[in-house]
């Protein structure tokens, strides 16, 4: 048995597990290939748990997006 905690609305969200990063592009261009996957990299699923991001502006929100995905590279 499964559960999974998905609110209203999240039905358009899309799962991070779906989403492909392709480690051949340059930055840039795997960073837009990631937004045009993730659709809204500050709510998207992960697991079936609706995920919201904001930052505190210590750090722009590329800057932020980059460390993530090179985080999840190394996973």
């Amino acid at each position: 048995m499964t559960s999974e905690v998905i609110g209203p609305g999240a039905s358009g969200l899309v799962d991070i597990e779906n989403v492909i990063i392709r480690k051949e592009l340059p930055v840039e261009e795997r960073l837009r290939d990631y937004i045009d996957q993730i659709k809204n990299p500050y709510c998207y699923l992960s697991h079936g748990i609706v995920v919201k991001l904001s930052f505190a502006g210590k750090k722009s929100f590329e800057e932020c997006l980059k460390d993530a995905l090179f985080a999840r590279e190394k996973i």
